[in-house]
């Protein structure tokens, strides 16, 4: 009996592990067609007569936007954890631990500028998204999802059938510890960066005490 709940629980941590990793490029996908509509909702705006209206449209498209970049990033950190990511039991895409270090930095862009009226910030955060999400959907597509084809690419080249082994970081940790070594050195470094600029800009204000 013990036996069999432990098993049912580490199945259960497995499909919801499994369940995340295979969501992940749908919210990507909406992730980078929300960013990339913003040209198409401020020409909708500018098309409409009522002023509350506009800013109803433009606080919702700014909510569902970055609340789905947010909620993509907290999902992509699981994979920064050493005994899923490493696990030879669970196919993660080797580079998953990159594209949330990517992800990070396109949010600190966002928190240190204004990506909706700044050009640059905006092509800053535009670029990063789009090295995040393929560093993770191109490994999910062709190493996770791909596993089961390696018979059809040994058709067609040896080297070929390698490609899914070589972009599952359970099969590969000579390259994939190091990635995520790398991954966490840069998450801390950031959070440095995050922690010293809003030192920098809060006001400290000496407390009126009558």
């Amino acid at each position: 009996m013990p036996d069999q709940q432990a098993a049912l629980v580490q199945g259960t941590q497995y499909w919801l592990i499994l369940s995340v990793a295979a969501v992940l490029p749908i919210l990507w996908s909406f992730t980078l067609a929300l960013h990339f509509a913003r040209p198409y909702i401020v020409r909708y705006l500018q098309g409409l007569t009522l002023r509350f209206g506009g800013d109803v449209w433009w606080l919702s498209y700014i909510l569902i936007r970055d609340g789905l970049l947010v909620v993509t990033f907290a999902l992509s950190v699981i994979f920064l954890f050493p005994n899923v990511y490493m696990s030879a039991d669970l196919g993660v895409p080797i580079t998953a631990p990159l594209a949330a270090l990517v992800l990070f930095w396109a949010l600190l862009a966002k928190l240190t500028g204004d990506s909706d009226d700044d050009a640059r910030t905006f092509r800053i955060v535009s670029v990063l998204l789009v090295i995040a999400s393929m560093l993770y959907i191109i490994p999910q597509v062709y190493g996770v999802e791909a596993g089961d084809q390696v018979d059809s690419l040994n058709s067609i080249s040896t080297s070929l059938g390698g490609i899914p082994a070589a972009l599952i970081s359970g099969s590969n940790p000579d390259v994939s510890y190091p990635i995520l070594n790398l991954s966490l050195v840069g998450f801390a470094a950031t959070g440095a960066v995050i922690f010293m600029w809003f030192l920098r800009k809060t006001k400290f204000e000496p407390a009126d005490i009558a």
